[in-house]
């Protein structure tokens, strides 16, 4: 269990810290107007829940991976699916929260008229 949080834990500063930019057309734009406006967006995606996410996606992974272990053979190979599923998940969960942060953070800029080109 504690390799799990440990995983979950570096999974979570990983998706925190690989936060990429949006490619924006700068033809026009001011830079200062351009840079609040992108913190502020920013902002706006921060509100993303990534650790619910991440928890959630890891207790539904050990849930799936503790019965498929159960089902092939014993509590050892249960337990041993059910951290192999949570860390799964818990990827799972990290990639749809990074996912679901960029979105917001492209709309956003989009809704502020900038025309973001990825």
């Amino acid at each position: 269990m504690t390799h799990t949080v440990l995983v979950l834990t570096t999974l979570l500063v990983i998706a925190g810290c690989a936060r990429d930019r949006p490619i924006v057309g700068t033809k026009g734009v001011d830079p200062a107007a351009y840079r609040q406006d992108l913190l502020e967006c920013q902002s706006y995606a921060e509100e993303i829940g990534s650790g619910r996410r991440v928890a959630g996606g890891a207790v539904a992974g050990a849930v799936v991976g503790g019965a498929v272990g159960a089902a092939v053979g014993n509590s050892d190979t249960a337990k041993r699916g059910a951290g192999a599923g949570s860390v799964v998940g818990g990827a799972r969960g990290a990639g749809r929260a990074q996912h679901e942060k960029e979105e917001v953070l492209r709309n956003c800029l989009r809704g502020r008229g900038y025309r973001v080109l990825n």
